[in-house]
């Protein structure tokens, strides 16, 4: 299956029927009516021995599990007028599945809740619903669970189940001096499309869909585990910013070599549009990509990585072609952001 596409048949249903009175909302619909509305057609099957419909999920794992969990609320991380009912169900699925993916399992389930006012239309429910199954079927992973809940405004939950199978997970922790950084997927493109957004344009459109649905690149962090990386990170929240959490918790240097950042030519114009800076900025500090970027032994960088950088003895810091990178910090954080 292609990005874009709709789901396949198989263990996520077909999507939600939005069928019902034009313009209800999920409180004129109810709770209960809700649930069995987003989760018909929900089929277990492979791993997951129980799914949607009892007190609990059953899975069955080859090794041992680990487990994420990622918060959306709007206004923070989404915006309705920037971004539709599936993106923001897409973006959930990813976002989550991403952190998995960065510690080498290969995801098996995912449980979503939805807290959202009662004034919600129902068509944007049914639409959020179809958007998590469309990314589940991309991620390879099974929407098991849930929950729902009325809000003052909608916040999303999801939390991911995935299987090591057998391998030990890729913390941060294992960069070592002498090793390669190489990344699977791409940087820059989303923190463009929020810079386009936030003018009030919609183009370039390749960078606005970037920032409403993000395209991690699933299947590589096992790729990564399997071809003896050492740590793993997902960059959510800028390149420096999160390469930093791996330099510290490594007790390395991490050397970043720019002329192997690729800016597209989307990034370029976005650059100028705004006020001719940088177009390397986005790729150095604009989060929301989900890229991964392990650490690995020179000659063991899997086939679809491509190295960025390399790891340093010496304090644990981050650099930018051999120097301190005296640009823009981006990375973001909660509370101080």
């Amino acid at each position: 299956m292609t990005r874009g596409e709709p789901p396949h048949p198989g263990s996520q249903g077909s999507p939600p029927n939005p069928a019902g009175r034009a313009g209800q909302t999920i409180g004129e619909l109810g709770e209960f009516a809700l649930i069995d509305r987003v989760t018909e057609g929900l089929v277990a099957s492979g791993p997951v021995l129980l799914g949607v419909g009892d007190d609990c999920a059953v899975l069955r794992l080859a090794g041992d599990l680990a487990v994420s969990t990622d918060t959306m609320v709007e206004g923070v991380h989404f915006r309705r007028d920037w971004s539709s009912a599936e993106d923001v169900g897409r973006k959930a699925v990813a976002s989550c599945v991403a952190d998995a993916e960065a510690m080498g399992a290969a995801p098996i389930g995912l449980v979503i809740s939805l807290a959202a006012p009662a004034s919600t239309p129902m068509e944007w429910a049914t639409g959020f619903a179809a958007g998590v199954r469309t990314e589940c079927e991309l991620a390879g992973v099974q929407l098991v669970g849930g929950d729902t809940t009325s809000a003052g405004q909608i916040v999303v939950t999801a939390t991911v189940l995935a299987d090591l199978g057998g391998l030990p997970p890729l913390t941060r922790a294992g960069a070592r001096p002498g090793q390669v950084l190489a990344m699977a997927g791409r940087l820059g493109w989303a923190a463009a499309g929020v810079a386009v957004l936030g003018r009030g344009f919609r183009s370039p459109r390749a960078v606005v869909v970037a920032h409403r649905v993000p395209e991690p690149p699933y299947g590589q962090g096992r790729v990564a585990a399997e071809a003896g990386a050492s740590a793993l990170i997902d960059i959510s929240d800028g390149l420096l910013a999160d390469l930093g959490h791996v330099a510290r918790a490594s007790g390395v240097t991490l050397d970043v070599d720019t002329s192997t950042l690729e800016v597209a030519e989307p990034q370029q114009a976005v650059a100028a549009a705004v006020g001719g800076g940088d177009p390397l900025v986005f790729q150095l500090t604009g989060g929301d990509d989900h890229a991964l970027v392990g650490a690995f032994d020179p000659g063991r960088v899997p086939e679809g990585w491509h190295v960025i950088g390399r790891v340093l003895p010496g304090e644990p810091r981050v650099l930018v072609d051999g120097a301190v990178w005296d640009g823009p910090a981006g990375g973001w954080q909660h509370f101080t952001s």
